[in-house]
């Protein structure tokens, strides 16, 4: 009985410590992504497309240290370029370099570490890095029909690993440089069962946390 007593102390006594400290804040932001598709295979060429993305960025700092987790939900659009027509399968039905654009309902889960101890410096600059998963939820993408039939079928959604740096200015103010690359696919060709794709690439991002 002592020792339970002891460890449920123990317990509300990191909470109260944890809850002293701690501070949460959200905001819009909005930034872009520079995205390209990796295939199974090397069979047509890809190139890289930039699309937008915006949406709420929540931050939640638990420890006086700076650690803590970002989080949020917004729209993030991802794809690229691929050149179909390089290969007859595709190209004698009329496809070429056809643009993919993904629209998804995103939603990221980081664990944050910001350098809140700067002796009064982190008022005007605080560094901070990121990392964890991201998920997207496919709502809708762009259409590559031919004669009734669509070139790609898209998986509904996929998991991806994000990690970044950036910079909070003036505290409020935060800009952040990222990679992301994903762990399932986003698409396959409708021709080729295997011959799936997943997205990676860079992001930026602005956002103003109140």
């Amino acid at each position: 009985m002592k020792k339970l007593r002891s460890l449920a102390l123990s317990v509300m006594a990191l909470a109260a410590t944890l809850s002293a400290s701690a501070q949460f804040r959200y905001g819009p932001k909005i930034g872009a992504n520079f995205t390209d598709m990796t295939f199974k295979q090397t069979i047509v060429g890809t190139s890289s497309t930039t699309n937008p993305a915006a949406g709420l960025e929540c931050e939640f700092i638990f420890t006086n240290f700076g650690l803590g987790i970002d989080f949020g939900i917004g729209y993030s659009a991802t794809g690229g370029k691929v050149n179909l027509g390089e290969k007859p399968i595709w190209g004698l039905q009329g496809y070429g370099n056809e643009r993919v654009m993904i629209h998804n309902l995103h939603i990221p889960l980081h664990l944050r570490f910001k350098w809140t101890k700067l002796q009064g410096f982190e008022d005007y600059l605080a560094p901070f890095i990121y990392g964890g998963p991201d998920f997207n939820i496919q709502v809708g993408h762009s259409s590559h029909n031919r004669a009734g039939s669509s070139a790609f079928k898209f998986s509904g959604g996929d998991v991806a690993l994000s990690c970044g740096f950036g910079l909070e200015i003036m505290r409020n103010w935060q800009a952040s440089f990222g990679y992301s690359w994903a762990v399932t696919y986003s698409l396959r060709t409708s021709l080729l069962e295997n011959y799936s794709a997943r997205m990676r690439g860079w992001n930026v991002k602005i956002a103003y946390l109140f």
